[in-house]
């Protein structure tokens, strides 16, 4: 991986995500987050304005969906389109990008969603252990 003035140039070597120098750890990192997993499940379903999108998504706060929504921008799997009104309206759409990681997104939150009891349970004693 080459990096020139400031940018990371792609490389002509093949992905590994084992390699610490890999690029794909970027984006695994990104797509593995909870909040983004969250803004593209919902996005999914169809574009939706920006204060829709925190009020929607519980505990996000301000900076932090904007800091997710620039990210997933700039990874081109979201779109961010300014509709001329007053006051400026800015509406979130997934891009086809994006909505190649819909079966993943939605086998996560399935996933977290029928597994919870499970895992506390396994955290519960996970910590009852330690703790004799």
């Amino acid at each position: 991986m080459a990096i020139r003035n400031g940018a990371v140039a792609t490389s002509p070597l093949q992905p590994n995500v084992y390699d610490a120098n890999c690029p794909t750890r970027l984006i695994l990192d990104r797509i593995a987050d909870k909040w983004t997993v969250l803004v593209l499940g919902f996005l999914e379903q169809e574009p939706v304005r920006f204060n829709e999108l925190r009020r929607k998504i519980n505990g996000i706060s301000q900076k932090m969906l904007a800091q997710t929504l620039r990210q997933l921008e700039r990874d081109g799997l979201v779109t961010r389109t300014a509709i001329a009104t007053v006051p400026v309206t800015v509406e979130y759409a997934i891009t086809p990008l994006g909505l190649t990681l819909s079966d993943t997104v939605k086998a996560l939150t399935e996933w977290a969603e029928q597994h919870i009891a499970d895992v506390e349970r396994a955290q519960q004693r996970y910590d009852k252990a330690k703790a004799s």
